[in-house]
């Protein structure tokens, strides 16, 4: 493989916690511990198909686990510090590296590497066009989902002090849905590149054989966590929960 174009280099030292490398790093770390909250998070919604007493115990749980040695809620404004910091290193990482790029390149984005299936020397699967507003979309949506099911801010639906029933009102409604949809593939685009590149970046990708596992575990990855948080809103809007 042959450069297609020269990076231009930086005439400025920068601290190594700063450097390209260790934002990369940091993007990965950070990504993988949303992608594990994910998991978890996914996890609990399912509880919606076994009733609103079951769904509304585990929301309960949340708050009281860790006690008696942490307060009410301290174990879960531990996990939702941890996640804000991870949700900010990955934006303060990524933001920081698109504006090198930007600089380094006079704002014509960056040029890959010549191959047979990308002779011009760009190599971008759609995942990975979409990165950047696919990430905007998935901020937008987490605002909007903490908004309505997490401080009861906004109810489409109808307000009540059940999260089953706040979960099922939403969700009966069809732009609501929709709305999900749309962010939830959004985040599957940003997950299938995301995942991959954070192993990829933390030294995952080094034989033809591990690029292939890789591939297919992002894509399974992706698939899931879509298809797990999709269900619940499509099962409600078609009268299969509540």
């Amino acid at each position: 493989m042959t450069t297609a174009h020269p990076l231009t280099t930086s005439r400025h030292r920068v601290p190594a916690s700063r450097s390209t490398v260790a934002l990369k790093a940091a993007i990965a770390i950070s990504g993988l511990v949303m992608v594990l909250f994910l998991l978890v998070h996914m996890y609990g919604d399912l509880k919606v198909f076994s009733g609103r007493a079951a769904f509304d115990d585990y929301a309960r749980y949340l708050r009281t686990m860790g006690e008696p040695f942490l307060p009410y809620s301290g174990a879960l404004w531990i996990i939702r510090v941890v996640l804000l910091a991870s949700v900010l290193v990955h934006i303060y990482a990524a933001v920081t590296l698109w504006r090198r790029a930007r600089r380094a390149t006079a704002g014509l984005g960056g040029w890959r590497y010549q191959s047979t299936r990308g002779r011009g020397g760009v190599q971008r699967t759609y995942a990975s066009f979409t990165m950047r507003w696919g990430g905007v979309t998935v901020a937008l949506f987490v605002i909007y989902h903490l908004l309505q099911l997490t401080t009861n801010t906004i109810h489409p639906g109808g307000a009540s002090p059940s999260p089953f029933d706040r979960t099922v009102n939403g969700f009966r409604i069809w732009w609501v849905v929709l709305s999900y949809a749309i962010a939830l593939i959004a985040l599957g685009f940003h997950l299938r590149h995301g995942f991959w590149s954070a192993f990829a970046t933390l030294g995952a990708n080094t034989s033809v054989r591990r690029r292939l596992h890789l591939n297919i575990a992002a894509a399974a990855v992706a698939l899931v966590i879509t298809i797990g948080f999709l269900v619940v809103p499509f099962s409600v809007l078609f009268g299969w929960v509540g």
